[in-house]
Order: structure tokens, then sequence, then C-alpha cells
């Protein structure tokens, strides 16, 4: 560990309200970087990295011109999140990405798409399976944008358009990601607060489990409209109750950091055991929609308008690309299913086996994490710790940048890579290679999420963030019904939910003794909210278009998931308003 700097005695402390001493007024300019991201990628349709770029510009701005932060100080805010938004979060992308290649090149990646297929060749179940319970264990194991990369190309590859892989599971990538990576949101809560992580916890699982148990529906219906509603709710419904069960029980009387896993398990069993008694009606209307909308795509792309993996921009790479998946046929693919051995569906399952195996290893077994966490290595930001106060006057811990170079899942999922390219029988030469040209095709993905995370930590450190969650904070008792936006506000700004938490934690329990309520509900709340702002973070976005191949394309992925966002978001507001009032019964009985 690199020692910390001491505080110099003209170290920058943010004012809530700069703007002549007006807290509306100033959170209304504070929201400015956080619009100009929302109106440039979802209105005028720049791309990514463009958006992100300006926003970090007016970030700066409004730090220096509004806030009166030194310029010095706002620029290497902007570096720090710059760095960090490489390592560690991109460097889980990558090596995701990487991951899947292997299989690709492997020829084995054919073999997974066929086992899915033997589950269910509907491709409305293939999205509850994948997206939704196979994506909830990533998350529940590495967090951090891996299960959107990873099931995104999983989706494409069975017949979905880009486009609709990406929105679908960004969808998906609400309910489990208040637990994700094995609970690292609600642990960084309790820590911040001094509230028992497990009772904040026990909380979520009672808010989020509402939205889980129709999120398959909701599967259904971006996929196939209302027509898939009608033919698949059975199924759906019976995976979301399975999965909101298991996460109600497990996060109230099991293990917060086990609650994801156990909750994805349970909807996977339930949906394959479902299945051999019951299978809906109208795969075919759905596969035939799905191979119109993919053939649009795809002649988009031959003109140039749309980067596809096998195109130009910014895909992964690959002998097989995202196109070539695209030409095999439903026939095919059931030829193919009915060839398999149980050892080929062992192998074609092998890379996932072994990233929960490793996953499990890493963050379940007490020595190993202890071990892998003493590696971190804590660098004092050069020129910023010690130089920015928080709003109360307390030293900033967040201009210490943590090197996590062995304990991230990025490395977790480089190793797994390796590991199943010596069980493939890929060369080292072709592994090199694959990270080469991922690399090179996912330059504009490292520069979009740079600058999202450079934007989130100069609205954190000059005190922007801070204002806005400020300013929503004065409402009240009514506070009970807006505590969740600033989770979704938070969650939307940095890509984060543990981020989100890292913000505004503190705040709602402040403003929830100011206000006479219950400050566990608050906080509970704070990470419930960020969960359905998870889809709409433009770091996020990013990692769903570079998965898919649609690297300048985030502008139409943005505009098909943030109504549902704003939907979900409000049916939260709802639901905790109300836990605050008539429907506290709901609440644990253990936590006071």
């Amino acid at each position: 560990m690199i020692p910390a700097l001491a505080i110099t005695t003209d170290a920058y402390q943010p004012d809530l309200a700069p703007l002549g001493g007006s807290l509306v007024g100033s959170a209304l300019i504070a929201l400015i970087p956080l619009l100009t991201v929302f109106v440039t990628l979802g209105w005028l349709r720049w791309k990514a990295h463009v958006a992100g770029l300006t926003a970090v510009a007016v970030a700066i701005l409004v730090a220096v011109l509004v806030y009166r932060m030194p310029p010095g100080l706002a620029v290497l805010s902007a570096t720090e999140g710059a760095v960090f938004g490489l390592f560690p979060i991109m460097w889980i992308v990558f090596t995701a990405i990487v991951l899947y290649q292997i299989t690709v090149v492997s020829g084995r990646f054919e073999d997974l798409r066929a086992t899915f297929h033997l589950i269910s060749d509907d491709p409305r179940i293939q999205a509850i399976i994948i997206a939704f319970c196979f994506g909830g264990l990533l998350e529940a194991l590495a967090g951090f944008g891996a299960p959107v990369a990873i099931t995104g190309v999983m989706l494409m590859a069975l017949g979905f358009s880009p486009l609709r892989a990406a929105a679908v599971v960004l969808l998906a990538n609400t309910a489990p990601v208040a637990f994700g990576a094995i609970g690292t949101p609600i642990i960084t809560a309790g820590a911040l607060t001094k509230i028992p992580y497990t009772e904040i916890g026990a909380y979520v699982g009672h808010q989020t489990p509402f939205i889980a148990a129709f999120v398959p529906l909701l599967l259904v219906l971006m996929v196939d409209g209302r027509r898939g509603v009608r033919q698949t709710w059975p199924v759906a419904v019976v995976v979301g109750v399975a999965f909101a069960v298991a996460q109600w029980i497990s996060a109230t009387y099991i293990s917060v950091e086990l609650t994801d896993i156990i909750a994805s398990l349970v909807g996977l069993a339930v949906a394959v055991v479902f299945l051999r008694f019951w299978q809906p009606v109208g795969k075919e209307a759905a596969h035939a929609t799905l191979a119109v909308e993919r053939e649009r795509d795809l002649v988009l792309a031959a003109a140039g308008s749309v980067a596809t993996a096998a195109g130009k921009g910014g895909g992964p790479s690959g002998a097989k690309s995202a196109t070539a998946a695209y030409a095999v046929s439903a026939q095919e693919l059931e030829t193919r299913a009915r060839g398999l051995t149980k050892g080929r569906i062992v192998m074609a399952l092998f890379p996932y086996l072994i990233v929960i195996a490793v996953f499990s290893i890493a963050k379940l077994v007490a020595p190993v994490k202890a071990w892998l966490a003493s590696t971190d290595l804590k660098i004092p930001w050069p020129g910023l710790d010690g130089n920015v106060l928080t709003a109360t006057g307390a030293k900033n811990t967040s201009t210490v940048y943590t090197l996590p170079w062995l304990s991230g899942p990025g490395t977790s999922l480089l190793i797994c890579s390796l590991i199943t390219a010596v069980v493939y029988g890929v060369t080292m030469a072709a592994w090199g290679k694959e990270l080469k040209e991922t690399a090179y095709k996912m330059r504009f993905a490292f520069l979009t999420v740079s600058s999202v995370l450079a934007l989130a930590y100069v609205m954190n450190l000059s005190g922007q963030t801070i204002t806005v969650g400020t300013w929503i904070a004065g409402t009240g008792a009514a506070f009970a019904f807006f505590s969740p936006v600033l989770g979704w506000i938070g969650t939307a700004v940095t890509g984060s939910d543990t981020s989100a938490n890292a913000l505004f934690a503190t705040l709602q329990q402040t403003a929830a003794k100011g206000a006479g309520l219950d400050p566990t509900l608050l906080v509970a709340a704070n990470t419930s909210g960020g969960v359905v702002g998870k889809m709409i973070s433009p770091q996020n976005l990013t990692i769903a278009a570079t998965a898919v191949g649609l690297v300048g394309r985030e502008s139409d992925i943005f505009r098909k998931v943030i109504l549902w966002s704003v939907g979900l978001i409000i049916v939260m507001c709802l639901l905790v308003g109300l836990q605050s009032t008539v429907l506290a019964w709901m609440l644990p009985e253990f936590v006071k």
C-alpha cells in the first residue's frame, strides 16, 4: 500500500449550494452534465464516446465555474475516474468477451447454442433462461457488466438481432443487481452507515423481489409483444416467482452474499423442470419475427450503417462472426442438438462451469478471498489525494485509487479464458491473437467507459452529485417516495449500484432521521432504486453495444430501454413509499 497524503490546509471542500446559496438552483446546474449525456446520446444520437467526452467537459466547467473547484483538481478527478473505468471496469468486459471468443474459435460455442436449444428452442424461453437465470448467476458472482457482455453474445448467436439482444440483457440485468458481486452493494451500504448489512439486505429482499417476479414477463413482452405474453406467461410467471421467493428467503434468513446465486439456480432449475411438462405454442411465429428483424439489421450492416461483430467497428473478433451465426438455420440447429452427447454438453458448458468454480472460490472461501484482497494496491492519486474533502469536511477517501490487479473479476475471467483455451486445444498464439484483436476492436468502448467514469468522479468530488441528492432529500416525509430515485440517478451516472450506495447511503440515512422515517428502509431503497438505473447507464450501454457489435449505436439501445427503466423506478418509488406507511408490515420483523 502506498501511504496516503496528509490533508493540506487549502484542501477543496464542496459547497452544497454554490449558486447564490440556492440549493434548488445549484441542483439544477449540477444536473447539466448528466442531462448532457442523455440528450446527446438519446436525442442527438451522438456516438457514446463523443457524448461521454462532451459531458466530462461540461462537468469540469460546472465544477470550476460554479463550484469553484480548482481546475487542476477537476482535471485530476477526471483522470482518476478514467483510469478506474479502464481497470477494473473495462478489464472485466474485455476478458469476458475474450472468454466468449475462445469458445467461438474452438467451435464449442455451436454446441453451447445447441445445448440451450435442447432445453427450449423457443426464443422467448431462451431469453428467460439465458438473460435472466444465467445472467443473474453471472451478476451474483462477477457483476460490473460481465453478465451483459456474456449473455448478449449468447442471445445474438441464438438468432436475436444485436439491438434486441442488447435490450433484453439490459432489462434482465435488474433484479439481481442489488445482490451482485457477492452482495457488494449492500455490504458497502452497511460499512458506510454502520447499519448491519444483513438488515439492509433483508429490507432489499423485501423490495427487489417485486421487480424480479415480473422481469421474465417483461422480457417476453420485449421479445414477442403481447402475443408472446399470452403464449408463455405460465413459465414466465413460475420462473419469476421462484426467483423472487428464493431471493426473499435467502436475503432474509440465509445469506446476503449467496442470495442471487441461490435465486438464479432455483429459477433455472424450476424452468428446466417446468418445461419438461409444458411447452408454449407460437415459437415458429416468434422465430419468424426475430428473423425479419435480424435480416433488417444485417442489411443495414452491409450498407455500413451498423457496426457489427463481423463488420466495421467494434464488435468481438473471431473465426465465426455474429453474421455467420445468423446464417444457421433452425433445422441445422435441431440436427446439431440431436447429435449432442453428454460429453459434448459438459464441454460446451465448461467455460461457464469454470467461471462459477473460480468465482465461488475467490469470493466464498474466506482465506482465498482475504489473500486476494491483500494483493490490492492502494494508490493515493497524485495531486488529488489530501487536497479534496467531503461536503462535511472529512477527508475524501475516493481520491485513493484501488488497483485490484489479482482480486478483480476481470483477472478471474482472464484465468478462466486461459484454462478454457488449454482444455479446448486453442494454442497460446491463437489466445494471444484474440486478446490483441478484441482490444483493438474495443478501443472506442474503452474511451466511452473511461469518459463516463471521469464524468462520475468530477461530479462526485466537486460536490455536484451530493447537491442533487441533498435537494431530493429535502422533500421531508415524502422523501420515502423519492428515495429510490437517488439510487437510480447514482447508478445511471456511475454504472454501479455499489457506487450509488457509496454516494448516497449516508445521505439517505441522515435524511430519514430528519424526516422521522426508518433509516434502514431508505438505505435499502437506494440500493433497490439503483437496480433499475443500471440499464440506462452509459457505461452499461457501451458494454452491451460492444458485446453485440453495435459500437456507435448506444443511443438506439438507450431508446429501447429508457421507458422500461422509468416505469420500473416509478413502481419501486410507489412500493417504498407504501412500505413507509400502510405496508410497513411487509418489512422484516426482526429489523427495527
